[in-house]
């Protein structure tokens, strides 16, 4: 599950990721995902790619939420921040959330990819 509020910025990750052999859901806003999440079957998703900075529901919420539901894979969904926001304290906001890493916008794949088979 792709979590990304900017248009241009969802479909340039659609693009690279999909060009990997990625098969992409995308939610526009944190409280999207959490709601998508929570009526999915488990193992519908291996990760979720978060940004932080989304209207009616930020990342660092949505991860929250998803780690509290009380579904099979809320705790143990690899969830992804992949945003702007990259200084120390951003990163350790990320994690001090319940997500498992960080990767900094603009989106580099040869950082991406191995930190998702990290997870996967």
């Amino acid at each position: 599950m792709l979590v990304e509020d900017n248009e241009l910025n969802a479909e340039i990750a659609q693009t690279l990721l999909e060009d990997e052999g990625a098969r992409l859901t995308i939610v526009t806003n944190g409280k999207e995902a959490v709601d998508l999440f929570e009526r999915t079957e488990p193992g519908t998703f291996d990760a979720v790619l978060m940004d932080m900075m989304m209207p009616v529901m930020d990342g660092v919420t949505a991860t929250k939420c998803i780690r509290a539901l009380e579904h099979d894979d809320a705790q143990m969904i690899p969830i992804i921040a992949m945003t702007a926001n990259a200084f120390k304290e951003d990163v350790e906001r990320c994690l001090a959330a319940g997500m498992n890493d960080h990767v900094a916008k603009p989106i580099d794949m040869g950082k991406l990819i191995p930190v998702l088979l990290k997870y996967i």
